[in-house]
């Protein structure tokens, strides 16, 4: 029996989600990436100097509203739940390749979504290839993979990442010497951080209450054929759609599209690279970040996976740009698919449940 409540909390996580994103565009934020956690992590990674590409260097208030959303309204629902312990350094490896499978694409699932939303149809190819990495996932899933359990932690554990936010906020808001700021580029494209962090705290809020992922959307509807999930991006598209197309930003095509590339294959495999991973983790870049303001350590590592994969990306040329995806971002990425596939296949026919 489909539960309507349900139902309408997701479209209407999803509505506000779509809606906030295309204002933060207006407000000052990258065409097609109102919200964006890979790009929002590759840039707050940038900004603590742990890549030197200046284009993309700021501290991101809606990465720290995420956190801190889901933190508050975790507590407030009696969610907050110190949790972790499964399989930290694999779940760290994983992350940091869903990180170069994103940049090669140039974006996580939920800007492909918005990219989508603007016109973007670059975007299609990597929707095709999140779904067959998700596929892939799904298969080592039937096959038992498993990352395993988790065990209830300290409550010391679940307060790291809601500090680590606090502390970035201040740096955000008192810009000391020593934080990385882009001067021209994708990082010097913000809305005004106040109205970025209120923005990440209702996100953050409402991703905490829908559980939205769009990983666990397409494996619920591949193993389970329950596509509840999905509904919520579905939502997301139509608003952002809606909202580009009154406020003049919608521009369908191919080419000129911002912040993207239109190389076909690079698109489809990074952004396989990325699902496959997110599955294997059991949630993606969004949902990682949502766990890690409730307390979780295995959401927590995986974002430090995200930063470090970041950092990886622009450090050593992997990550791509409009002018297409370099020689080594190619081979990182072929690369991740096959360790993934052997962590895969090594983890299989374990006992206990991924987290």
């Amino acid at each position: 029996m489909v539960n309507k409540k349900w139902i309408a909390l997701l479209a209407v996580s999803g509505g506000v989600v779509g809606l906030l994103a295309a204002g933060l565009t207006v407000l000052g934020n990258p065409a097609n990436m109102g919200v964006c956690v890979a790009c929002f992590l590759r840039d707050t990674a940038g900004a603590l100097g742990l890549h030197s590409a200046e284009p993309v260097q700021y501290i991101r208030p809606e990465i720290l509203g995420f956190i801190l959303g889901a933190f508050l309204l975790s507590l407030a629902r009696r969610e907050f739940k110190p949790s972790g312990g499964s399989s930290p350094l694999l779940r760290f490896f994983i992350s940091l390749f869903v990180m170069i499978g994103a940049l090669v694409f140039l974006g996580c699932p939920l800007r492909m979504i918005l990219r989508l939303a603007g016109g973007d149809l670059n975007a299609l190819g990597g929707l095709a290839g999140f779904a067959a990495g998700i596929a892939l996932g799904a298969l080592m899933l039937k096959k038992g993979f498993s990352l395993g359990r988790s065990y209830q932690q300290s409550v010391a554990s679940g307060f790291v990442m809601p500090a680590l936010a606090l502390a970035l906020l201040a740096f955000t808001l008192i810009k000391p010497a020593f934080i990385r700021l882009s001067e021209s580029g994708p990082g010097s494209m913000r809305a005004p951080a106040l109205a970025a962090l209120a923005a990440g705290l209702v996100i953050g809020g409402l991703a905490q209450v829908s559980r939205m992922c769009m990983a666990g959307g397409f494996r619920d509807l591949i193993l389970i054929k329950n596509p509840s999930m999905l509904l919520v991006y579905a939502a997301v598209f139509a608003a952002a759609l809606g909202a580009n197309l009154g406020i003049g930003k919608f521009n369908a095509g191919f080419s000129g599209q911002p912040i993207a590339h239109s190389d076909f294959l690079w698109n489809f495999l990074g952004m396989a690279l990325a699902g496959y991973g997110s599955t294997l983790l059991g949630g993606c870049p969004l949902r990682q970040t949502i766990m890690a303001g409730e307390g979780s350590a295995d959401g927590a590592i995986c974002v430090l996976g995200l930063l470090a994969g970041a950092a990886i990306s622009h450090n050593f040329g992997l990550a791509a740009s409009p002018a297409g995806v370099p020689l080594n971002g190619q081979i990182a990425c072929v690369i991740g698919l096959a360790v993934l596939t052997g962590i895969g296949l090594l983890n299989s026919g374990q006992k206990g449940a991924a987290a």
